[in-house]
């Protein structure tokens, strides 16, 4: 079961045993929850949860694609990208639907706050590529 206690402690359950994608997620749920301290002090609850949200929408986003890509045995390189095109297609599908899950579902969301944790979480995604495996 991941919990947030696993991300900051670095244990993560077997299925995410690569370590560029737990380095990620550890630092989107640093990052995030930094966000929501700071934004929850300044502008107040609402604006917390609304970081939290912003940062979590990327979060699950990274472990949908980790799930899709890292359950395959590779056996050429056109099945590659077949299974990276459809794991990409399957985040990018996750974002939107959680997008506007939460835009529709919680009125109180302070949209500057939750649109800007989810960039910067976008943003963090980039440092797998900075990690060796």
């Amino acid at each position: 079961m991941l919990t947030w206690l696993n991300l900051v402690a670095g244990e993560l359950p077997h299925t995410f045993q690569n370590r560029p994608l737990r380095l990620v997620l550890r630092l989107q749920f640093l990052v995030t929850l930094g966000i929501a301290v700071g934004a929850g002090l300044w502008l107040g609850t609402h604006a917390a949860i609304s970081a939290l949200l912003g940062g979590v929408v990327m979060m699950v986003a990274c472990c949908v694609y980790a799930a899709l890509t890292g359950r395959n045995k590779v056996r050429s390189a056109g099945e590659t990208l077949r299974i990276l095109i459809r794991a990409e297609t399957a985040k990018i599908g996750v974002i939107v639907l959680q997008l506007w899950v939460v835009l529709t579902a919680y009125e109180a969301v302070v949209p500057g706050i939750f649109i800007g944790t989810f960039i910067v979480a976008v943003l963090i995604y980039p440092v797998a590529l900075l990690v060796r495996d």
